[in-house]
């Protein structure tokens, strides 16, 4: 295993920093101004530029081998739903200016603005959901293991991936295994057969992989693949299939970025509902 020191481990100010910066590099114009984001006096993007030049430093096909080993076996937890999103409530970030929510709030306000809009209960659940996988960050993992935009390991790194010069300094880049265009892949192999960068996503996804339906898991696996998503550099790996599904990665994506508003949930009002809603789809506890 890699030793890394402090800075390497988070170079964020929160988690959240990474989701700011994708505003700035995605705004809606619907919504608020992406300058009313993350408004603080001497907003510096350094940090989020160290973060990105360590993911894509460490981030290698072995790396994340490795990480689905040492996580996919679910032995650090086990625990209700409800009682892994409190869990996850111990990283309240006190620096976000755009949001005083702690993380269940968070993840209620982005559900509730799924469930406003009629969309189907799963829908609902997976707006819920979406974040619980950053629990890592408190099994010890490193931000860049957690957060960031999710890329396919194992092949050449597209250029629109974000600060794509930072790769120069990922060994893959240089292994001749998998810096060709499908490197370890068959073109149109499918994602399903795909290893994608280790992080949140990917963590929850092998979590409820056995519970929801596979637009849902569609989403929480593939929210953070902005390559794709937004830019359509990965198309020579996706099968029909995918660019179906990613039909829904797309419209959760809004959700996601644009949910943050200054009134709470009132979360004794809405526990109720989304202990029915998990009961309903996952089983009475889940294991980390």
């Amino acid at each position: 295993m890699t030793a890394f020191n402090a800075p390497e481990l988070n170079p964020l100010a929160s988690l959240e920093q990474w989701e700011d910066d994708l505003l700035v590099r995605y705004p809606e114009p619907e919504h608020k101004a992406k300058e009313e984001y993350r408004n603080y006096d001497n907003p510096e993007r350094d940090t989020v530029r160290e973060f990105y030049r360590l993911n894509h430093k460490y981030q290698t096909y072995d790396f994340v081998l490795d990480k689905k080993r040492e996580f996919l076996a679910f032995d650090k937890k086990e625990l209700p739903v409800w009682g892994a999103m409190e869990f996850l409530n111990t990283l309240v970030d006190d620096s976000d200016p755009d949001t005083d929510l702690d993380q269940l709030q968070h993840l209620l306000q982005t559900a509730e603005a799924i469930r406003a809009d009629g969309h189907p209960d799963w829908f609902v659940l997976t707006g819920f959901l979406h974040d619980m996988g950053k629990v890592l960050c408190l099994f010890g993992e490193p931000q860049w293991a957690v957060v960031g935009d999710t890329f396919p390991v194992g092949c050449q790194h597209s250029d629109k991936i974000v600060y794509p010069e930072y790769f120069a300094n990922n060994p893959d880049s240089q292994d001749e295994r998998y810096n060709t265009k499908y490197g370890v892949y068959e073109p149109n192999c499918g994602l399903r057969n795909v290893h994608m960068s280790w992080g949140h996503d990917e963590y929850l996804y092998h979590i409820t992989k056995d519970y929801l339906p596979e637009p849902a898991l569609y989403m929480i696996r593939y929210h953070s693949f902005y390559s794709q998503h937004r830019e359509e550099a990965y198309n020579h790996l996706m099968d029909e299939h995918d660019h179906e599904m990613f039909k829904w990665v797309r419209k959760f994506n809004p959700y996601d970025l644009y949910s943050k508003s200054p009134k709470p949930p009132v979360v004794s009002e809405l526990k109720p509902y989304y202990e029915d809603l998990i009961a309903k789809y996952l089983p009475a506890t889940v294991r980390l």
